[in-house]
């Protein structure tokens, strides 16, 4: 049976530390947040923020975004207590930074296993570094629990000693590789952060690069770009009307024993019958959030 689709448009990151920040979360049209205790938290402040997301999630409030819990990688000293931590709180996944090689995968779940995670507690992936690139097909396939590969443009960018153009063309071999990853074994691909904040037409254009590309969604750095990823990463009104033209068609076809039909003048087989019914499907699961 497949898993319905869940929109992934906007996945705010929120500083574990901030209590407020977290509290704010709670109204925010986000379809899902990283509660951070890696890079948006201070080293001193990192056994504090532990405490705080562990607090803001028992008073729950959450409902309908997905929580996701960003831990440290293991080998600071934090990041084996971070996913003990994570095992016994109420998330939809964890996030792994850094994450180069398939057996660092292995080893996060079985320490995971080991504190008493739920079975099927997924794990996210974050792709930010030249090896965890070239080794993304072998991370994707690592666990049945992956659910996502999460772009790390920010660090990828440094660590190529490529300029951050506006057109991120630098970035198109990395973007493009993840990219074909995830789709290889099902998985959902998120896009990296936009660091500037003062430059809205900028992010407007990534967001819809990355949705051109082939990305679910946008990773976000601040609540005022959420609009605009779930603008970008959503189906317009055109392209609704147009997927129930072709799978209303393509039903009305199959059931007359074809496997070919022209729709709006172009050729339409069953894989794109398949693309169609997965648009409206989550034209549907985003309307539905919306409702809630």
């Amino acid at each position: 049976m497949v898993a319905p689709i869940r929109p992934r448009r906007s996945v705010l990151y929120m500083p574990g530390a901030n209590q407020r920040a977290l509290e704010k979360a709670r109204a925010l049209p986000a379809d899902a947040l990283i509660f951070d205790l890696e890079d948006a938290v201070a080293p001193e402040a990192k056994e504090g923020a532990r405490a705080i997301v562990a607090a803001a999630l028992a008073a729950g409030g959450y409902t309908p975004r997905e929580v996701i819990l960003r831990v440290n990688t293991l080998d600071t000293a934090w990041g084996h207590a971070d996913l003990a931590a994570a095992a016994s709180l109420p998330l939809d996944a964890v996030l792994l930074p850094k994450i180069e090689n398939a057996d660092r995968v292995r080893s996060s779940l079985a320490l995971l296993d080991a504190s008493g995670a739920p079975p099927d507690l997924p794990v996210w992936c974050m792709i930010e570094t030249p090896k965890g690139v070239l080794a993304a097909a072998d991370i994707a396939a690592a666990s049945p629990r992956i659910g996502a590969l999460v772009m790390g443009t920010s660090d990828l960018v440094t660590d190529l000693h490529a300029l951050p153009t506006r057109n991120r063309l630098p970035l198109m071999t990395a973007l493009g590789y993840v990219l074909l990853a995830a789709r290889a074994h099902g998985l959902t691909a998120l896009d990296g952060v936009h660091l500037s904040l003062a430059d809205e037409d900028g992010f407007v254009a990534v967001c819809r690069q990355g949705r051109e590309l082939g990305f679910d969604g946008k990773t976000l750095i601040h609540p005022k770009q959420i609009d605009a990823a779930n603008t970008a990463f959503a189906p317009g009104g055109e392209e609704v009307d147009r997927a129930r033209r072709i799978a209303a068609a393509y039903a009305e076809a199959e059931r007359g024993g074809k496997g070919v039909i022209l729709v709006d003048g172009r050729l339409v087989e069953a894989l794109h019958a398949a693309e169609a019914r997965r648009t409206l499907a989550l034209a549907d699961a985003i309307e539905e959030r919306q409702a809630s």
